[in-house]
């Protein structure tokens, strides 16, 4: 066989692998938990009689747990197996989201909510420790590169779906969370367990893993998490669909495929990312990412219509496309398979405290700084687009340097 034709079949995708489905499922699963509702957000507000602050809970609630449990469903993944742990998480996210459509009041969506994001806390970041395990070389990046996409493309259709069911009735983008129970009993029959090198002792294994996260590049990679999630989560899925509501009087479903253009934008890019890392290093993608990110909150604070605000999206999911298969291939490669689970779990911690304080700090904020919710949404659209992009320029600049 040829160089060429070598190279090629390391780095394709195994497309008839059962495991391969369930890895992309597990992650499509993993990011459907604010995705779906964002449309739905604005009409929780008379569901329940609450503000715009007490709606940021309804996001803060989910993504809390995986504050401080994610690394510790990564120890537990390393030292007793990766099934072990994904297959309840499956379970519960699906048994916890569904119940949501019942509830009767505010306090039992939280309560809910919390449940749903105990069993979300590790899902992403366990199918990318799979992808790792399983595969190596140019079939990674491949594989890394389509589960970006997918997870892209699911965050890009999940909008549409729940702003379409929660025309048919408020509660019912809830009962579509069951899904993740399908998922669940799929795992339970074809995922395997990676092989793993025997375990070193507890104290051992926590001492490797201080000494890998106190590493510049480590420490480095959790700052561009912490910061991306939390202008994501605060500005584009919490400010926008209230900003849409609010300022241009539109319902779940037509703000669905506005908020959509993110996701279709960063499935298109991820899918291409094998060639794009040929073309600049990991570092520089992640600052370019950010100069995308905020070049996109700056066009959403000047569009004049709906149809704009979702033009200037696309650069939003531009940025996504680079930044996080640039993270995730970054942390797989930075440790062995002994630890990768757990500096997986570290990676979350911050993607999960990002999503949690964007949501409250910018709807407390706006409510609470500024003579108007809307106005405050907008000046703040404004000031995390200039940092943002700002940021992003100045740190590929010395890169490049």
């Amino acid at each position: 066989m040829s160089t060429d034709a070598t190279a090629t079949a390391e780095s394709s995708i195994p497309w008839r692998s059962s495991t391969l489905y369930v890895i992309l499922s597990s992650s499509l699963i993993g990011v459907m938990g604010v995705s779906l509702l964002s449309p739905v957000l604005p009409s929780l507000r008379s569901v329940f009689a609450i503000s715009d602050s007490q709606v940021g809970l309804v996001i803060t609630a989910y993504t809390l747990p995986g504050i401080f449990l994610t690394p510790f469903m990564g120890l537990v993944a390393d030292r007793l197996g990766r099934r072990q742990v994904i297959i309840p998480l499956l379970f519960l996210f699906g048994a916890a989201g569904a119940g949501i459509s019942l509830s009767s009041n505010f306090a039992e969506v939280l309560a809910l909510r919390f449940l749903q994001g105990i069993g979300a806390s590790a899902l992403v970041t366990l199918a990318v420790t799979l992808i790792g395990d399983f595969y190596e070389g140019g079939r990674r990046n491949a594989i890394m590169g389509l589960n970006g996409s997918m997870v892209g493309a699911g965050a890009a259709v999940y909008p549409l779906i729940g702003g379409a069911l929660a025309g048919i009735r408020w509660n019912v983008p809830f009962l579509f969370f069951g899904t993740a129970i399908l998922v669940g009993l799929a795992a339970v029959f074809v995922l395997d367990e990676p092989e793993q090198g025997e375990p070193t002792g507890v104290p051992e294994y926590l001492r490797r893993m201080r000494d890998v996260i106190v590493l510049p590049e480590a420490l480095a990679i959790f700052a561009v998490i912490l910061v991306v999630f939390f202008v994501f989560y605060g500005a584009v899925l919490t400010a926008l669909p209230l900003l849409l509501s609010d300022e241009f009087g539109l319902g779940s479903g037509q703000i669905g495929p506005i908020l959509a253009m993110v996701s279709l934008a960063s499935a298109t890019v991820s899918s291409q990312y094998g060639r794009v890392s040929q073309w600049r290093t990991a570092p520089e993608l992640l600052a370019l990412g950010f100069v995308a990110y905020g070049t996109s909150l700056l066009g959403v604070w000047l569009a004049p219509s709906p149809i704009f605000v979702g033009a200037a999206l696309l650069a939003f999911g531009v940025g996504f496309g680079v930044v996080m298969p640039s993270i995730d291939t970054t942390v797989v490669t930075l440790v062995s398979g002994d630890l990768r689970a757990g500096m997986m779990g570290m990676r979350t911690s911050m993607l999960r405290l990002g999503q949690t304080l964007g949501p409250i700090a910018f709807t407390f904020v706006a409510d609470t700084a500024f003579a108007s919710s809307l106005t405050g949404y907008r000046t703040l659209l404004l000031v995390a687009g200039c940092v943002v992009a700002a940021a992003g320029s100045v740190g590929y600049a010395l890169l490049r340097r």
